[in-house]
């Protein structure tokens, strides 16, 4: 593999950066990511994944935010982080352990197309609705059902952990511009220390729910991974679904399988879309300031 070679791929639309912090030559500070997941100044992306060592996993991941913050875990990125494991001969084997800031995620690649990994389902780990620990500034135990104001509109909210914080609002029909209004409402409520991902979510029968996101540090997104976890857990906790459900976004759908000790895991497809190494001009200015807009 080249020196600054990079891969571009996307799961159900919501696109990361894939690097390997062994052959880049250069700091992926929070400048240097802002501009390559800009669409003008970069390449155009959701976000970056940096692949690092782990004394406790077959591999290491940092996920980076289009605005340079680091996540705890990103289910598509999960899914396409494994992609790129495999189909570029890192991982051996079909199934392997990541780990990343979020906990450690066990990935199976559960089908392939022409030797490249496609369909993958990745352990994401435990649902936690403990207040103190998703974290949300409140004295109940739990943050379900509960009634909040952002702008001018009271929202009932219902918070989980799923290795990353999620507020998850039911609703009986979906509006894009509501979620684009109140979404940065939400996210930088003050009862979320951390801020929060937000999901408004539609639910259509026992095992299927419709949903729109607005990610952390991202903004209105396609698809999301851990949204649909953190969807999927709220509803079984709200007995509103099955254990086993569809979710369904606008960037298309993700099986989400949830047991009886809160364990969630995930199966949906992968596709890469570009290869290629940074050009010596992007990265001379990489870690200059960059401001968007």
């Amino acid at each position: 593999m080249k020196k600054n070679f990079f891969v571009k791929s996307h799961g159900l639309g919501n696109e990361y950066i894939i690097l390997d912090s062994e052959k880049i030559g250069f700091k992926l500070s929070t400048n240097a990511i802002r501009r390559l997941c800009n669409v003008h100044f970069g390449i155009g992306s959701d976000g970056v994944l940096l692949k690092v060592n782990s004394r406790s996993a077959d591999f290491g991941l940092k996920i980076f935010n289009p605005d340079g913050s680091e996540a705890e875990k990103s289910g598509n990125g999960l899914r396409i982080f494994c992609k790129f494991l495999y189909d570029y001969r890192f991982a051996r084997t079909r199934e392997f352990s990541v780990e990343t800031p979020g906990g450690l995620v066990r990935a199976n690649i559960m089908e392939e197309k022409k030797g490249k990994a496609f369909m993958i389902s990745v352990d994401m780990g435990k649902a936690i609705f403990r207040s103190r620990d998703i974290p949300v500034n409140s004295d109940n135990p739990e943050f379900i059902g509960e009634k909040i104001v952002a702008g001018d509109r009271e929202f009932e909210v219902n918070c989980v952990s799923v290795g990353n914080p999620h507020c998850v609002v039911i609703r009986d029909e979906l509006d894009v511009p509501e979620i684009k209004k109140y979404g940065p409402l939400l996210e930088n409520h003050p009862l979320f220390p951390n801020r929060i991902n937000i999901q408004f979510a539609k639910v259509i029968s026992r095992d299927e729910a419709q949903v729109l996101i607005w990610e952390r540090g991202a903004g209105y997104t396609l698809a999301s991974g851990s949204s649909s976890c953190a969807v999927a857990c709220v509803l079984v906790k709200r007995n509103l679904a099955d254990k086993n459900l569809k979710i369904n976004m606008k960037g298309g759908i993700l099986a989400i399988e949830v047991d009886q000790d809160w364990n969630i895991r995930m199966t949906g497809e992968v596709k890469e879309t570009a290869t290629g190494i940074l050009s010596p001009e992007l990265i001379e200015v990489l870690n200059l300031p960059f401001l968007e807009g």
